[in-house]
């Protein structure tokens, strides 16, 4: 909407048609703090807030907005995303939840990079498509990871909306005098059936996990994919693993045909229960190498779970960039360059690729923000590390408070005891003078720091620096701290 958007406190509702009635399909916040929710007439809703603003809903591009939403979604955290109308997405997250640090940290992720967009979205895991459901809408946290095995404890206070039941029948167990899924969930099945129809017990059935609930992903455009059909269905690790090295040469030859290597790799292992497992395995380069790409699949094949047996695999190239054809060196002078690329490959899909990372350089004069993560196969940054004065091989997260002594401002402490030890100087050098970054931050225009290499008497050295020049109370407090270790 840009500049015609409605001020955020003032209260927005999407309306549109059900049937011949013109009602309200969705509110924000602040209409809902009002009272106001869907379903509601769109007369009665003007009439009852006159400062109300009304807007037509558009569901073919609320649909079409979510799809594009899920390849995003599909493409950076999971290989099953699928859209869950009309308001959320659903995935899959099994065997890729680590390349993200794990489950909690993955979710934060999530909604992190949504707010950085602008939108405020919530996240859940847990064991069924229906409990996540239930919980991202009508949950308290923003974001929770639900334990396995407490589903039907989880849902039982939450509203009968969280269903995605029909509205007739919510409005009839309403009469009825239920509107938790709990006590729903304790009557007896069969005169629900024969007043309301299977919708109650399917739903809940599908909540609770006792049945099956597929979810069909939304399709890349144009990927590079091979499958392969089973006329008896597959369960066993070894099955698994030689129709992998079967299928991996043919999408090696699709990529090759295209001048594309493949960044990330999708496995779909389609069951005979319509669930569908799926396992990812994600590259530094763009490569095409079928060893490598079998040997980093058949990897995760412990953290497939077959059930009653596979009948499809589906291999999906989802991240395909262009690789340009190398000349092996053939002289026996020229040195090849070594290719650690393997190895990240390996380690990153086996401990996720953000606990794989190095340092670069930054240009700050303050130590804490000279240096930032960057992946593992980065390019090499045109900036170098600075080399007018040594750094220490180990700086601490956070500066440490020592208690120290010096006799002059500019000169090294003769002492001083840090995690309780006390260590006497034997030679120093400094100081080193480091002002505070005052066009970033207003706060640090007075700021200073001197640093010292201080070395005990037991040989160790370290790296202290006073918060202040030691006269003037506004460049610091004067307190003395330690902030790195030499090796």
């Amino acid at each position: 909407m840009g500049k015609d958007a409605p001020a955020p406190e003032t209260p927005l509702a999407l309306a549109g048609r059900e049937g011949r009635r013109r009602v309200v399909l969705s509110v924000d916040l602040a209409a809902r703090k009002l009272g106001l929710r869907p379903g509601t007439p769109v007369a009665k809703a003007q009439a009852l807030y006159p400062d109300l603003v009304l807007m037509d809903a558009d569901p073919e591009g609320d649909r079409l907005g979510l799809e594009k939403l899920a390849l995003w979604f599909q493409h950076r955290i999971a290989p099953i995303v699928a859209v869950d109308a009309p308001d959320g997405l659903v995935l899959d997250t099994t065997g890729a939840d680590h390349l993200h640090g794990g489950e909690l940290p993955m979710l934060k992720d999530m909604v992190h990079r949504m707010a950085g967009a602008g939108f405020r979205a919530k996240a859940v895991v847990a064991d069924t498509w229906g409990a996540a459901h239930a919980l991202a809408r009508y949950g308290r946290a923003p974001i929770a990871v639900m334990p396995p095995g407490n589903t039907a404890s989880v849902l039982a206070d939450l509203p009968l909306e969280a269903l995605r039941l029909p509205s007739p029948i919510i409005e009839g167990l309403a009469t009825l005098g239920v509107s938790r899924i709990g006590p729903l969930a304790a009557m007896p099945r069969a005169p629900l059936a024969l007043r309301f129809g299977p919708d109650i017990a399917r739903r809940l059935d599908q909540a609770f996990g006792r049945i099956g609930e597929a979810i069909v992903p939304v399709r890349p455009v144009n990927p590079v994919e091979v499958s392969r059909n089973f006329a008896e269905p597959i369960g066993a690790a070894e099955t698994i693993a030689r129709y992998i090295g079967k299928l991996v040469p043919l999408l090696c030859q699709g990529l090759d045909e295209r001048g594309q290597g493949v960044r990330r790799l999708d496995l779909r292992l389609h069951r005979v229960d319509s669930r569908t497992e799926a396992i990812r395995v994600a590259t530094a380069m763009p490569v095409r190498d079928v060893k490598r790409l079998t040997r980093l699949l058949c990897e995760k094949i412990e953290t497939i779970n077959p059930g009653f047996g596979i009948e499809r695999m589906v291999l999906i190239a989802s991240l395909a960039e262009p690789m340009d054809r190398r000349q092996t060196v053939s002289s026996l002078i020229a040195e090849e360059e070594a290719d650690v690329s393997d190895l990240i490959d390996t380690l990153a899909n086996r401990v996720g690729t953000q606990a794989l990372y190095r340092f670069a350089p930054v240009e700050s004069d303050l130590p804490e923000r000279s240096f930032c993560r960057v992946s593992a196969m980065a390019p090499e940054e045109t900036k170098d590390w600075p080399e007018h004065w040594p750094r220490p091989t180990r700086l601490l997260a956070r500066p440490e408070p020592v208690q120290a002594m010096a006799e002059l401002p500019d000169q090294p402490p003769l002492f001083f005891i840090w995690r309780g030890v006390r260590r006497k100087v034997k030679c120093a050098d400094g100081p080193e003078r480091v002002f505070g970054e005052w066009w970033k931050n207003d706060a640090e225009l007075t700021i200073a720091r001197d640093y010292f290499r201080v070395e005990d008497t037991s040989g160790e050295r370290f790296w202290l620096y006073r918060a202040g020049d030691g006269e003037h109370g506004e460049t610091g407090s004067q307190g003395w701290f330690l902030h790195g270790i030499f090796g």
